[in-house]
């Protein structure tokens, strides 16, 4: 009796834990949204060149190894804003380049809702079903090493005089499709209690997120002959 005690305590306790991480992870997300929106605002304000955009890409890049070591640190919070604040400082001059089409806002506001029904579809279906998508892990990896193949290639043949248009919406694609995988592991993993840290979780979830919506951007403005 005492061990099936013991047993249902600790079940109890693995639930509790389960869902603080679900409030922490969905609460903090929604937190860095809203500062993400209001540093790409001010970006839209100021008007900066696009190399801003790859530059913030970059040390976005660096940030993730830091914030990675520091997860666990009273530093990884800020941390954290910081990683986002920058994320959205650097959609300013993407932002301003579509709003300036004749149907700009129209194309931004699609993306937008697009972006927005994918991510509360996938996480709500993971959710309710609480379906096991930790299967996905090797696919996705791979996936993410071919377009960064994909990537680098789009960068160097344009140099040799390659037209990469069909290219370029081919990646947009891929990468619209694995952010919904993304999006289906990485939440699976957080309502299964395989991820533990809320600050890596926010950030993974982030990150899908925010390569979703500016694929999408991508190919709603191509789809749009924009």
């Amino acid at each position: 009796m005492a061990t099936y005690d013991s047993i249902n305590t600790q079940a109890q306790g693995a639930v509790r834990d389960t869902n603080k991480m679900i409030r922490n992870t969905y609460m903090l997300l929604a937190m860095t949204m809203v500062f993400s929106t209001v540093t790409a605002v001010i970006s839209m304000a100021i008007n900066p060149p696009f190399i801003v955009y790859l530059g913030s890409i970059i040390v976005s890049f660096i940030m993730l190894f830091v914030i990675n070591k520091k997860q666990n640190t009273a530093a990884a919070l800020p941390l954290t804003f910081l990683f986002t604040g920058l994320m959205g400082f650097g959609l300013g001059p993407i932002l301003n380049s579509y709003l300036a089409l004749p149907n700009g806002g129209q194309i931004v506001a699609t993306a937008l809702g697009m972006t927005a029904v994918t991510f509360f579809g996938l996480t709500g279906y993971v959710m309710s079903s609480r379906r096991d998508f930790s299967f996905m892990g090797g696919f996705l990896a791979a996936g993410s090493i071919v377009l960064i193949v994909a990537m680098l290639a789009l960068f160097i043949l344009p140099m040799f005089g390659v037209d990469v248009s069909g290219m370029q919406l081919a990646f947009s694609a891929a990468v619209v499709f694995l952010m919904a995988g993304f999006l289906l592991y990485d939440t699976s993993n957080i309502i299964n209690g395989t991820y533990t840290n809320y600050i890596m979780a926010t950030v993974g979830l982030y990150l899908n997120v925010y390569n979703l919506f500016v694929h999408l951007l991508s190919l709603v403005g191509a789809f749009n002959d924009d």
